[in-house]
């Protein structure tokens, strides 16, 4: 029997067929497309519950050491409350003990999913209350290479997301601002453990693809049945300075009042929940 070699012409000859077959095409293109769009918006929704949203609150306690380009080095030591409020709102207050220089400076974030969030410092030595400008939430936190955003996290909003490789350790997902003109990055990269679900590593690139700026998840311990990062690390690769994070002594489900994440804790902190219990 000949061997049956399939024609073209005979697809032309009949434009139903190639209407369809381009219906069917981009059927299959978008539905495609519209399943990765969902599949990485709950694989970045889950990877910001697991890293911001353990438990209805917390606490941990805090040993901060920062190192500049040149080697110097400063630690800071905090103890940070959070809050789950509704509807993904959260509340967060970070008060500070060491060094003499800082102690009893407090940092009070009211984090709005939707809208811009609100955020206070309270500077002991002015007595000054100073209200954090949205357009200051990617500076320098206390002089760390942390950023003030990094504290309570980025709404999953503002970025577009796109899943780049899936390993059988990682998703990886690549990032980039809906508003690139209200950051200093042109896109991040994520890399979210498929068994915890914490994002581990997560590297910032400006226009140019130059990775500037890298977050890195040391050490994970399973604290009250969460997985918890309990050290990281904060690379500026421009100075060549860096800021790592040591969390101790975390808890979960406490009961942590919402009277505590109030103004009135700036000049006031709660010393009853900054305690270790």
């Amino acid at each position: 029997m000949p061997a049956f070699r399939p024609s073209f012409r005979c697809f032309f000859r009949h434009p139903r067929t190639v209407l369809a077959m381009a219906l069917l095409g981009l059927a299959v293109t978008a539905g495609a497309a519209q399943a990765q769009s969902t599949d990485v918006d709950e694989i970045v929704a889950r990877a910001n519950q697991a890293a911001y949203y353990a438990g209805d609150d917390g606490r941990s306690e805090a040993r901060m050491r920062i190192v500049d380009g040149s080697g110097r080095e400063q630690v800071r030591q905090f103890t940070l409350l959070r809050r789950d409020v509704d509807d993904g709102r959260q509340r967060y207050l970070v008060a500070f003990s060491r060094p003499a220089d800082v102690r009893g400076t407090v940092f009070l974030v009211h984090k709005n999913p939707g809208a811009a969030d609100d955020r206070w410092l309270y500077l002991p030595g002015l007595d000054l209350v100073r209200r954090i400008a949205p357009g200051d939430k990617r500076t320098s936190f206390v002089g760390s290479h942390v950023f003030y955003e990094d504290v309570s996290g980025r709404h999953l909003e503002d970025d577009r997301h796109t899943l780049v490789e899936t390993t059988d350790a990682h998703y990886v997902v690549k990032s980039e601002p809906k508003d690139p003109g209200s950051v200093e990055f042109a896109a991040f990269t994520t890399w979210i453990d498929r068994d915890t679900w914490l994002p581990v590593r997560s590297e910032y690139a400006r226009a140019d693809g130059r990775v500037y700026r890298r977050m890195e998840v040391l050490e994970v311990r399973e604290i009250d049945g969460y997985p918890t990062g309990t050290r990281m690390r904060m690379e500026d690769l421009d100075s060549g300075g860096h800021t790592e994070i040591e969390f101790r002594f975390s808890a979960y489900d406490l009961g942590i009042p919402d009277a505590v994440f109030t103004e009135r804790s700036l000049r006031n902190p709660p010393r009853q929940w900054l305690e270790r219990q």
